[in-house]
């Protein structure tokens, strides 16, 4: 038998074959990008993730068609937080808005000064990325579309309604709306009516490694999978990705670096943290678990976003930059391109460059970017970790992981070992392919979800710990300055 897993992301739809020895038999990924057509804003047509989840199936047909006729189950992966928002006949009403959307900003702290209470019962106060505020938002700025909503979904549940025709989410990506209890992984009504959302446009519920139903049969036949094979739930990339790197038990620690950019701890029961610590306390995608998270909204995307610039492939950015890499120089990046979440809260917030001269170079500004996300993940932790739960070595996965020097920079700036696994870039669509076996043969997860093999382990370097030590406090120190500035700007902007 082998088991299908498929990623919707914020850039490419990604999928994985996998064998019942756990070998990633086959892989597609087809890319597309999201639209900004405000500032502040960031969308993508659901059809597009939809042309790419058939176009990545497709060449999994023709690569693996063997692999494809033994597909036992199918499991999902999206991107969090998105709003797809459907008519009366699951068709979408308007571009979905994004996880990294931040237009929602008015809305989300409206939500928090008028129903704080509701904060520890939904795992983190409301941001502008949330799905409870975008709602907020489309009634206020469009309301005959949000008249129209007859039911919002997340991305990867989208893809899923095509595969089975039936409307569901599990408790992983639904504890990203802030309309879940948390605790008791169930719709809250209490904030569902803080939000005026009515509780009859959120879907069933059900655990991601459950079965959501049988694929159709014109899609078994169009791909050459077969007629009624079991279709996962599946579950938000956060837990997604901690289930494919065998991050379920208490206490196991570790960064998805895509994107955007997440440290992740496991939890054996709901423990939020602190509310002014802006940590996401969710639950999980398997039964019984929740799990503690630093999200920011950056993150390799910071790479990419140097790429476009220069006009040069983030990888051959990422080469030049380790060539010779010796620590940090003069020049602090602040990678706030899109906001951000974990610990500032601030969607105002921009991207910097401090400490320009006329002798620096391409490279200095790429590691610059590269130590600003390491710099933010050193926040992260200093959020999520508590004296009751100290954190050692962290794993390290996504697309950014494939990069020795942000390894090197992320060791060094946690003074924490990173791991770095095998196939550990597939994270998302290899752990929902775990949720698809789960989902078929009711395995338990402490069997099917064991840690891959690891590829190295990087230890934190003495001399670049205590050359980044002084260059974070300089890192904290450019934003706290200009805080009120990426306020009064963007505001203004926004409000003309």
């Amino acid at each position: 038998m082998t088991y299908l897993g498929l990623d919707c992301g914020t850039s490419a739809l990604k999928a994985a074959l996998v064998d019942e020895d756990e070998r990633v038999l086959a892989t597609a990924s087809e890319a597309y990008q999201p639209a900004h057509p405000h500032p502040l804003w960031s969308e993508q047509n659901p059809e597009d993730w939809l042309s790419a989840m058939y176009a990545a199936l497709a060449r999994l047909a023709r690569e693996a068609p063997q692999a494809m006729t033994r597909v036992q189950a199918i499991g999902f992966s999206g991107q969090m937080h998105s709003a797809v928002l459907l008519d009366g006949d699951d068709k979408p009403l308007r571009p979905a808005i994004l996880h990294n959307d931040t237009r929602a900003f008015a809305e989300a702290r409206r939500l928090a000064e008028s129903h704080a209470e509701l904060i520890p019962l939904v795992g983190v106060k409301p941001m502008a990325g949330f799905t409870a505020p975008k709602l907020m938002w489309l009634a206020a700025h469009e309301p005959e579309v949000f008249k129209r909503v007859r039911c919002v979904l997340l991305p990867k549940d989208y893809l899923r309604l095509a595969l089975v025709g039936e409307k569901a989410t599990d408790m992983s990506d639904a504890a990203g709306t802030w309309w879940l209890d948390e605790a008791a992984r169930r719709w809250s009504p209490a904030a569902l009516e803080a939000s005026g959302v009515d509780a009859g446009l959120a879907p069933p519920l059900i655990e991601g490694s459950a079965q959501a139903g049988g694929l159709r049969g014109a899609i078994a036949d169009r791909f050459g999978l077969p007629r009624g094979a079991i279709v996962a739930a599946g579950g938000g990339d956060a837990a997604v990705g901690a289930v494919g790197l065998g991050a379920v038990k208490p206490g196991a620690a570790f960064i998805s670096l895509g994107t955007a950019t997440q440290l992740i701890v496991a939890e054996g029961r709901y423990a939020p943290r602190p509310p002014e610590r802006l940590v996401h306390g969710f639950a999980h995608a398997l039964p019984g678990l929740w799990y503690n998270m630093a999200a920011m909204l950056n993150g390799a995307g910071a790479l990419a976003f140097l790429g476009r610039l220069f006009g040069a492939e983030p990888a051959a950015l990422e080469a030049e930059a380790a060539r010779d890499y010796r620590g940090p120089g003069e020049v602090v990046a602040l990678p706030y391109l899109s906001g951000e979440r974990t610990p500032h809260d601030d969607p105002l917030a921009r991207g910097v460059f401090f400490g320009l001269d006329p002798t620096t170079s391409r490279a200095d500004l790429t590691r610059a970017a590269m130590e600003g996300v390491a710099f933010s993940l050193r926040d992260a932790l200093d959020s999520v970790e508590t004296a009751e739960q100290p954190i050692g070595a962290v794993g390290l996965a996504g697309g950014g992981a494939k990069s020795a020097l942000w390894a090197r920079m992320i060791a060094a700036a946690l003074d924490r070992p990173v791991v770095r696994y095998r196939g550990g870039d597939s994270g998302p669509a290899f752990g929902a392919a775990r949720l698809a076996r789960l989902a078929a043969t009711g395995g338990r997860p402490d069997n099917v979800c064991r840690p891959p093999p690891i590829a190295d382990e990087i230890m934190p370097e003495p001399a670049l710990v205590e050359a980044f030590a002084g260059q974070i406090k300089r890192f904290r120190s450019l934003y706290r300055a200009l805080a009120p500035e990426f306020a009064a700007t963007r505001y203004k902007k926004e409000q003309n």
